[in-house]
């Protein structure tokens, strides 16, 4: 019988109780067994919460559990290189949350110490996995609409609490860093390629940080535009633009939630066609990917070294 991956959680973040949690338990070869808050008060409630058998009052404990083989980082931003590195010292995987780190320094000594240990690596930018995004890629590889000339993407929320962490610069806070690494990553996805030149430009707060951020990408053979804020109406979409049509993804598509369906807009020619995409969680074929991974000893589909080259547009553009 095939071995199952034990998982701990660093955290009660919502995103691992709505949709991480139940993919990893989901998964034919995974389960959650274990997770940890600087409150054993608050760790014990989620862990009766989400049936988590054990419960514990501080990350550095679970990293010590030995039947745990791999953690899951949903921590503030500017927690996930020291507390993903932690792990890795302890012997566990991880799979953290987007985006890796505040920059591609701490990213690229993320990268190190994880080699150095023989350990995976992985950023859960989720959508990559899911039949919405292969389906559009392959009708654009496939010339559908002919040659692509430009591409575009966006990601807005609108975030009504001041206090929120994502406008909070010593968190890691700001649309480009929260929102924008979607767009730019679904930019790069789509052109197969990396851009030339970048330009941002970014509305700030009193703190300093970007509530809202817009970016043009030069590459190779294409131009990508994106725009993304904290403070808008949320939409999130991409859309590609040929010689012979237009392929559009509208609200949600970098975010679809597992059970929800969708459809790809295609005006070719003058004609119009709704390509319809049915349902899939997502997050739980990252999750069977990262577990494969570990257990087979093959690579994840979308290697440590993308999640750099994403790293480091953003940083580009910040400059």
């Amino acid at each position: 019988m095939q071995k199952k991956i034990k998982w701990g959680v660093l955290g009660t973040a919502d995103i691992a109780k709505k949709a991480i949690i139940p993919a990893i338990n989901e998964a034919e070869n995974s389960e959650v067994i274990a997770v940890a808050s600087r409150s054993l008060e608050r760790a014990e409630d989620y862990a009766a919460e989400m049936n988590i058998s054990k419960a514990y009052s501080s990350y550095e404990e679970l990293l010590i559990d030995r039947e745990v083989d791999a953690i899951y980082n949903p921590l503030p931003v500017s927690m996930h290189a020291q507390w993903s590195i932690k792990a890795a010292e302890k012997g566990k995987s991880v799979l953290c949350e987007k985006p890796l780190a505040l920059n591609s320094a701490e990213v690229k000594n993320m990268i190190r110490v994880f080699a150095d240990k023989n350990l995976l690596l992985s950023e859960a930018l989720m959508y990559r996995y899911h039949p919405l995004t292969e389906k559009f890629l392959s009708l654009m590889k496939n010339g559908v609409i002919g040659k692509v000339q430009t591409m575009q993407s966006y990601f807005t929320v609108n975030i009504t609490n001041p206090a929120d962490i994502r406008f909070k610069k010593e968190t890691g806070g700001g649309a480009l860093l929260d929102l924008g690494v979607y767009c730019v990553s679904i930019l790069r996805y789509m052109a197969g390629e990396e851009p030339l030149t970048v330009k941002g430009l970014a509305r700030l707060n009193e703190d300093g940080v970007d509530t809202s951020f817009a970016g043009v990408l030069k590459f190779p053979s294409y131009i990508g535009s994106f725009n993304c804020s904290l403070t808008a109406q949320f939409s999130c979409g991409y859309s590609v633009f040929g010689s012979m049509g237009i392929m559009v993804v509208e609200y949600g598509g970098m975010v679809p939630w597992p059970g929800e369906e969708f459809t790809i807009k295609l005006w070719r020619k003058g004609n119009y066609e709704e390509i319809f995409i049915p349902a899939a969680n997502h997050y739980r074929l990252m999750v069977e990917d990262f577990n494969n991974a570990i257990l087979n000893g093959t690579a994840v589909r979308f290697s440590i070294k993308d999640t750099l080259n994403n790293t480091n547009v953003i940083d580009a553009l910040y400059a």
